[in-house]
């Protein structure tokens, strides 16, 4: 690759990735403070990632693979995605906020695919080259979350007090109106799908590999990876507000330790395939949902503040362990003809439904716990994730069965 090509590919991957952390993050804490949303209402709100999940593989497999160059999708939506930042920079209740931030959600969450798909066309060797564009992305998000704490300190109390935590909007809106205009620099992505091959929902939702549900191993695996995005939706909804409300510093900047955790981790994948097999590095990533959720349950921002600290460092081993397992996992039982299919399968049931779910019962449950106030209403939160992980690790353990067409250690190349 030319290192001109690599730097742009470098540059795009930052900042997709920077203007997701820049306004992600802090949404909980902004729509409960800023707009005063309910439970429900920050449900709602962050739902949209889910809808926009649902939709994407519309825009992705209709659209960009079909009839226009990846990039110049991209660069659309990006500028889109500015104006409606803007909108949401100047909204002042969940009601005028909750159309934009739907309407960007489905046109950011197709952005993942298509910046994938530009990098992957200028390779000549995409295992090895596609991890050192990628990991600009966690740079991005880690840049993104360090600004909001450390340089601006929007998320200090005084100034979450003072409206400042709107200003996540404008950053992010800045650098998707540059990540737009940039886009249309990018190296030409022309669609190279096969004009003979017909369109089908099925097909583009990955309904075709509905099949591999017929394994017991695969559905005890698919249905353990909805029910596992339970918890992990606690986390993106809950996690800044309540970093914030318990009196931790900088809780933008310190929850970036979960990204440059993430980065390591997956470093140590090949090691655990390699030693202890699928099933239990999978149960580490389930079980760590668990630790972590009891860690923030007791830690404080006093003298266990190191337990917060923890939690936020497990995301590594959270994420890692069983969603990137999960991607390699299905990539070795799909097969050649259902490879693409089953990733897209397993990508609708846990970042459409599982994680849809997830966000409505956290949302019930901040609800409940504010109607019917506790002795420590944060605790109560946090354990019930921590008892749903439990459960499905117990399940999982029972269930699922060692097999011969496990993944081997060489497969984690495809986890790119």
């Amino acid at each position: 690759m030319k290192l001109n090509t690599r730097i742009q590919l470098s540059v795009m991957m930052f900042l997709e990735f920077f203007v997701w952390g820049a306004w992600f993050v802090t949404l909980g804490t902004f729509l409960a403070k800023n707009l005063n949303a309910t439970g429900l209402e920050t449900a709602s709100v962050f739902s949209t990632q889910s809808y926009g999940a649902i939709i994407a593989p519309f825009i992705v497999g209709l659209i960009a693979d079909k009839y226009f160059n990846a990039e110049r999708i991209l660069g659309v939506l990006h500028l889109l995605g500015a104006f409606l930042m803007y909108q949401m920079y100047n909204a002042e209740s969940v009601s005028v906020f909750y159309p934009y931030v739907f309407g960007y959600m489905v046109g950011y969450m197709p952005t993942l695919a298509l910046v994938n798909s530009v990098s992957f066309r200028q390779m000549n060797n995409p295992e090895k080259e596609f991890s050192s564009i990628r990991v600009w992305g966690t740079i991005g998000w880690i840049v993104a979350g360090l600004t909001i704490s450390y340089v601006f300190k929007w998320d200090s109390e005084a100034n979450i007090g003072a409206g400042m935590l709107k200003n996540t909007f404008a950053m992010a809106g800045i650098a998707s109106l540059l990540l737009g205009l940039f886009s249309f620099t990018l190296p030409k992505t022309p669609p190279v799908k096969d004009k003979n091959q017909k369109d089908s929902i099925g097909s583009i939702l990955g309904l075709e590999a509905i099949s591999l549900l017929k394994s017991k191993n695969f559905l005890i695996f698919f249905i353990s990876s909805i029910l596992i995005c339970i918890p992990l939706a606690f986390y993106y909804q809950n996690a800044h507000p309540f970093l914030e409300q318990t009196g931790l510093e900088n809780p933008t900047g310190k929850m970036t330790i979960g990204q440059i955790s993430e980065a390591a981790f997956i470093l140590l994948l090949p090691v655990f395939f390699s030693k202890f097999g699928f099933k239990k590095t999978i149960m580490v990533g389930m079980l760590a949902w668990a630790v972590r959720y009891t860690l923030f349950a007791y830690g404080n921002a006093d003298t266990l503040s190191f337990m917060l600290l923890l939690g936020i460092a497990l995301h590594g081993i959270c994420y890692d362990f069983f969603f990137v397992s999960g991607q390699i996992y299905t990539d070795a039982q799909a097969g050649e003809k259902y490879k693409s299919a089953a990733q897209g399968l397993v990508t609708l049931a846990t970042y459409g439904v599982g994680m849809l779910i997830g966000f409505w019962v956290a949302g019930f449950i901040s609800d409940y716990y504010k109607a019917n106030p506790v002795e420590n209403i944060w605790r109560m939160i946090w354990l019930i994730p921590a008892g749903i992980a439990v459960v499905v690790w117990l399940l999982f353990m029972a269930l699922f069965r060692d097999s011969k067409k496990e993944a081997a250690p060489g497969s984690i190349k495809h986890a790119a």
